[in-house]
């Protein structure tokens, strides 16, 4: 099963559509797609690992502040990371590890400022999960 696609996008914006047979296998892969535009994800190490959790009221909400978290992860501890693991996970709440590298500007992507709704969906489908996920950039 694929993890994610980018779908077209418009210059502020790139949008994304993850995949997963369950709610932390989706987590994972939209984990993965963010930083495969954040950073060129296959040239980092899983040198350093950091134990992440976030809360939200409902599952969509939840995988927004799950990404943004990693986004502000990401820039407080300024590291890329490449490997995302969900330890637990329901409807309201999530924890994972992620492993990384501290940033170096060659293994540098491009600049997330956000995840927005914009056209954002979370779906339980026939044999799985999927979501739609707009990043501004």
């Amino acid at each position: 099963m694929k993890k994610y696609k980018f779908i077209d996008s418009i210059t502020s914006d790139v949008m994304f559509e993850a995949y997963g047979k369950d709610l932390k296998e989706l987590f994972e892969n939209s984990a993965e797609a963010l930083f495969s535009v954040i950073c060129k994800i296959d040239t980092v190490k899983p040198v350093k690992k950091e134990k992440f959790q976030m809360k939200a009221e409902n599952v969509k909400d939840l995988m927004v502040n799950w990404l943004h978290g990693l986004i502000a992860a990401a820039e407080v501890e300024e590291m890329f990371f490449c490997k995302f693991k969900v330890l637990e996970i329901d409807e309201e709440h999530v924890i994972g590890e992620v492993s990384g590298e501290e940033i170096s500007r060659e293994k540098g992507g491009t600049v997330v400022k956000a995840v927005t709704y914009h056209k954002f969906s979370l779906e339980k489908v026939k044999n799985g999960y999927v979501a739609n996920v707009t990043l501004d950039i």
